[in-house]
């Protein structure tokens, strides 16, 4: 750990409610522990592109309310490709970025370890993804507030329905 001085962060694939939250965790551990903390704006797409922002401890207050991601999100098909990845290598390198956080889901994660493989740049990922799909967690970020969210606009339709007598179908 004493190698790494300067870290990212970004959001990939599809928002989960809660990634706010984490990446204001991930801005405040760093800076904590004297470490500079850099934004990737747009996923992948913005790392390759060099979308990339220093952030303190005041760019991410009052953020965890929010939905969506303040990072903004996206799915980069550039980073699929050899060429993709080599431009982004060459902006985290540019940056001098040591390690990266990537809160995202399946593809965030199959993207993050071909990229180690082969620059051998550690990443951690934090699981952010309302699909609670990553295998070794219990629930993912985003998860449990999706589903409340479901639940809860069931019950609402439920309560329509019961005040009409009537009964609701859906397809």
């Amino acid at each position: 750990m004493s190698s790494v001085k300067r870290i990212a962060v970004f959001t990939s694939g599809g928002d989960a409610p809660g990634m706010n939250a984490a990446v204001r965790a991930v801005v405040r551990t760093a800076v904590d522990h004297d470490l500079h903390v850099y934004g990737i704006y747009r996923g992948y797409d913005g790392m390759i592109k060099g979308d990339i922002k220093r952030l303190e401890v005041g760019d991410v207050a009052n953020i965890i309310q929010r939905g969506g991601t303040v990072l903004k999100t996206a799915r980069s098909e550039t980073f699929r490709t050899a060429d993709g990845r080599k431009q982004a290598f060459e902006t985290l390198t540019a940056h001098d970025i040591d390690g990266v956080v990537a809160i995202g889901g399946n593809g965030t994660y199959t993207g993050a370890d071909i990229f180690m493989k082969e620059y051998n740049i550690p990443f951690v990922g934090l699981p952010g993804t309302i699909d609670n799909d990553i295998f070794g967690t219990d629930y993912t970020i985003g998860f449990d507030t999706a589903i409340n969210t479901a639940i809860e606009a069931v019950d609402k339709i439920r309560d329509t329905a019961d005040s009409h007598n009537r009964l609701f179908c859906g397809s």
